[in-house]
């Protein structure tokens, strides 16, 4: 009997802390009391027969009266009642009494109230006694022609469940369901009378399915799935998949359809398809999110691939959709898929999406979907060198973009396309001298200074460059020309200054003073500045630092171009006056800021570079640089490489020379063992008893999870096994009566420490003597946070006066490791978020470990965390270590870490490993709890 088909037991809530009645009180508010009393005592009946008590004396009681009142509560209070009390003699006979509840049975069945009979029948379902059920088969065959469907649906339940487990009382239960399928109108009923044909007698249910195939789409969705089990389970039946594919209307019908047709099939294009317009008409994130998924296990199969690939354009339909996730996700899928039948039509849509974000209103998630098409377009351009020259002259447009991160990738993308392709260098020079004037941000302004310093080779462009250099300054001397133009602000603004001065409230609640002529004087400034001035007013240096840099090279190469003597003295000269006239205004008092030390020495090294023109400098200058640039995007090529390399060699299916070859249609039905029951494993993993594969280490196995919560010598013996799902703990108690004292009103009492809550109290048990019993219980879990499940048992020992005993229980912590998984991210997201989250927690390196790659390499496994940090840049030993980890919970909580350790060389070769782990994440809880790993699996290395 599978999971789907069994039947739901009724749980019963117990308060612990009310008193146990008396039996004699009991009957006498079963006999003379009013229907509320009757209620109560049939509840404190039920509680105490769930508890261990026999109560032989009151089964006569109740038949007499308590089965014959016609009240609702009651009647649905006899039905708990009758599933729980014992039926039988000790020696297995069926009570005599019993005869009288069948006979009561047979009348509610034929009761005129539907919900009395529908009840009835779902009770009738938990009997396990044949012989009461046997004088009541007529009245449940009659059921089914009952006007309700309530009554009929719960009529086939009973049918199928007794067919079951009782055979001959209902021999032929598939014929009579099978007619009353093909006359039945109800949704709700034909499903049920196909799911007992569909365990019962597959061939009437594919008879019944053949007449009816060409209605399948007009079924509820409750009765299409079906349908859809059906297929899966008679693989040979594949006739209906292709025919009902077009026409479903139905979402969960059509997912579940399409899921089966590709394990049926090795190609179906046509599902793939469906897959596809079902995520742009579902208007539904999560099932978009749930489909595309889907379809990205699907690409991990290469037959599928290749299907998938044919597919890419329709893929990228789904990119309609605002949600950014389903956005990411899209184009991840599409990157994927992407070959050189395909990239071009791939570009061309991406391009005409980049235009699309352009004219749209700026949004936050408008900006990240730019950079996620901008990164897209990068990886397609880099795999796919042709199409770098079409998609340039787009994207550059979005260097004068204000949103610094999604410029930030455009000129990445730039700076490596203008090094890995010669052919495209004029074009890039062209575009960016176009777009130079009106980049807003200082850090592209920087990086554009830097390409067209590097990059710039002709006499021409290296002219243009000093004229948008010229341009972007302003008038040089800057000192002057700013003190000209404020003392004649100054004159200009006398006629208004006689306006009253405005007092102000602060936020600290001080009156300050403003006077018209200061406020309205740097907005008017401001407006007429050029950008690079702007920026140095403000005081930001580094950026006059990269332009010394940029003019030095385009000096020097100016040199070496250009034979005039002349020219390049007036060339090299106009250089220097621009790097003299800046370092002037950085010591000035105009700027906002003063200029650094740093930067300063940057601006004088260029300047004594460029008086003496040495082939020493010129090589560092203008080879050099290139070459380290050169060198990083050639390592971060071949990392690329590897990891495609290894993500295809995973995919590939490997099968041995030798391997047997198996063929479905002649494979027996108990041989097929490698084709698991899809529906089934997802009821299981609905219901949390999914079995995970063991590791081969027997360490790794249950065992390794079970937590002794007392002592050996505690009169109650309690250990528990913790069982993590995703979201939720379940902790297996199993509870031992060490004593030889029957315990009553056992109770497992927990509480939480931490993002945990339990779900529900466990019920009390009576334990006989030397007894036991396995407790359940459910605690969330809402975050990645260490948590604390504490608790204590408490009992009363049968015949005892005294008070309650309690047992304390040992805490059992619930390990971090359990939530948190590797993950990837650029190294540009990962400086955001470490700028980002303001917990951080600083772990000092207390190991026993000598070796630094080890240490690392402990520290990943102990953690679960990924190192971002290259594996060349770890290579060879230097004495120390510096390396960037990164992991996300399945909670979507982020967290990193950086390594920083050294060997102490001077102490030996045996020293250990010393220095720091700092972490960061968004909260505080997660931060701490890493910590705390961290610090404990250190401390466990055995060296």
């Amino acid at each position: 009997m599978t999971a789907a088909e069994n039947v739901c037991y009724t749980l019963i809530n117990v308060t612990s802390d009310s008193e146990p009645p008396s039996e004699v009180s009991l009957k006498a508010d079963l006999e003379k009391g009013e229907i509320k009393a009757k209620t109560e005592a049939l509840k404190k009946v039920i509680i105490m027969i769930l508890n261990g008590e026999k109560l032989p004396g009151l089964l006569m009681t109740i038949i007499r009266f308590v089965l014959p009142l016609q009240d609702h509560t009651i009647k649905k209070l006899l039905l708990v009642f009758w599933e729980i009390v014992p039926k039988t003699t000790p020696d297995g006979k069926l009570l005599q009494e019993m005869i009288l509840v069948c006979d009561a049975y047979r009348k509610d069945l034929q009761h005129p109230n539907e919900f009395i009979r529908g009840s009835t029948l779902r009770f009738l379902c938990k009997l396990k006694e044949s012989e009461l059920l046997e004088p009541l088969m007529p009245a449940i065959r009659a059921c089914l022609e009952h006007r309700h469907s309530y009554v009929r649906r719960n009529a086939v339940l009973a049918i199928y469940t007794i067919y079951r487990n009782f055979e001959h009382l209902i021999p032929d239960a598939p014929e009579l369901i099978h007619d009353f399928l093909v006359n039945e109108k109800d949704a709700s009923c034909k499903r049920n009378a196909f799911m007992m044909l569909i365990h019962a007698d597959q061939d009437r249910a594919l008879d019944y399915l053949s007449t009816c195939i060409d209605q399948v789409h007009t079924f509820g969705d409750i009765l299409q799935l079906v349908i859809v089990e059906l297929i899966y389970k008679v693989s040979q039946a594949q006739q209906p998949t292709t025919r009902v594919l077009q026409s479903s209307t139905s979402p969960s019908f059509y997912y579940d359809l399409l899921y089966v047709s590709y394990n049926l099939y090795d190609t179906n294009i046509a599902a793939a398809q469906c897959y596809i317009d079902l995520i742009i008409k579902e208007s539904d994130n999560n099932v978009k999110l749930i489909v595309l998924d889907r379809l990205i296990e699907l690409k991990e199969h290469p037959t599928h691939e290749r299907v998938l690939q044919d597919l890419v354009m329709d893929i990228l339909r789904v990119l309609s959709t605002p949600d950014l996730e389903v956005r990411k996700k899209t184009l991840q899928l599409a990157l994927d898929l992407v070959s050189s039948r395909n990239v071009e039509e791939l570009v061309i849509v991406l391009k005409k999406e980049v235009i699309k974000t352009n004219n749209v209103t700026e949004h936050e998630d408008t900006d990240k979907y730019r950079q996620l098409l901008v990164r897209t377009l990068h990886s397609c351009s880099v795999r796919f060198p042709d199409m770098a020259a079409n998609v340039i002259p787009v994207l550059m447009e979005f260097l004068s973009d204000t949103n610094e991160a999604a410029a930030a990738d455009v000129l990445e993308f730039v700076r490596e396309a203008i090094q890995r392709f010669d052919n495209l260098r004029p074009l890039v020079i062209e575009k960016m001298l176009e777009v130079f004037h009106a980049i807003k941000t200082v850090k592209i302004y920087r990086g554009a200074l830097w390409i067209l310093g590097e990059y710039c080779s002709t006499k021409e462009d290296i002219q243009s460059v000093m004229t948008e250099v010229r341009r972007s300054l302003g008038e040089i001397p800057i000192v002057e020309n700013e003190i000209k133009k404020e003392t004649g602000e100054v004159k200009a603004e006398d006629e208004v200054s006689a306006a009253p001065a405005q007092k102000l409230v602060t936020e600290m609640g001080t009156y300050v003073t403003q006077s018209a002529l200061s406020s309205s004087r740097p907005s008017k400034k401001e407006e007429d500045r050029p950008p690079l001035r702007g920026f140095l007013m403000d005081g930001d240096f580094y950026v006059a630092a990269s332009l010394a840099t940029t003019l030095t090279k385009v000096a020097l190469r100016y040199v070496a171009i250009v034979q005039d003597k002349k020219k390049q003295n007036s060339f090299v000269a106009e250089s220097m006056l621009i790097m003299v006239t800046v370092l002037h205004l950085g010591k000035s008092s105009l700027p906002k800021k003063p200029i650094t030390d740093d930067d300063v020495d940057r601006i004088s090294l260029c300047l004594k570079v460029l008086s003496e023109c040495s082939p020493l400098m010129n090589d560092i200058f203008n080879k050099e640089c290139r070459k380290s640039l050169s060198h990083m995007l050639t390592v971060r090529l071949e990392e690329e490489k590897l990891s495609q390399k290894k993500e295809s060699e995973k995919r590939n299916v490997t099968v041995q020379a030798d391997d047997p070859i198996s063929f479905m249609q002649l494979t027996a039905k108990n041989e097929m063992t490698s084709k698991e029951d899809q529906f089934q494993l997802s009821l299981l993993a609905a219901m949390g008893n999914t079995q995970r594969k063991e590791a081969a280490d027997p360490l790794a196995s249950k065992l390794n999870k079970v937590t002794q919560l007392t002592g050996f010598s505690d009169p109650v013996y309690a250990e528990a096994y913790v069982h993590v799902n995703q979201y939720d703990i379940v902790l297996d108690v199993l509870v031992v009566n060490q004593t030889s004292d029957t315990l009553q009103n056992c109770t497992l009492e927990l509480a939480t420490l931490g993002d945990l809550k339990l779900v529900e109290k466990p019920s009390p048990l009576t334990l006989a003597p030397h007894d036991f019993a396995n407790i359940k219980a459910n605690v969330k879990v809402a975050s990645t946070e260490n948590g604390i499940i504490f608790g204590n048992i408490v009992y009363d020992v049968s015949g005892a006066a005294s008070d309650r005993n309690c047992v304390v229980l040992s805490d059992i912590h619930i390990d971090i490791m359990d939530y948190i998984q590797p993950a990837s991210c650029t190294d540009a997201e990962f400086r955001q978020m470490w700028a980002e989250f303001e917990w951080e927690n600083k772990v000092t390196v207390n190991t026993n470990i000598t070796d630094l790659n080890d240490y690392l390499q402990h520290i990943l496994k102990s953690t679960n965390m990924k190192c971002l940090t290259p594996e060349k840049a770890l290579s060879g030993f230097c004495g120390f270590m510096a390396a960037n980890l990164y992991a996300r919970s399945i909670f979507g909580e982020d967290a990193l870490a950086n390594v920083s350790i050294e060997k102490p060389i001077h102490l030996g070769p045996d020293a250990p490993v010393n220095g720091h782990i700092r972490i960061r994440a968004k909260s505080q809880g997660m931060a701490l709890s890493l910590g705390d790993k961290i610090n404990l699996s250190q401390k466990k290395t055995n060296v």
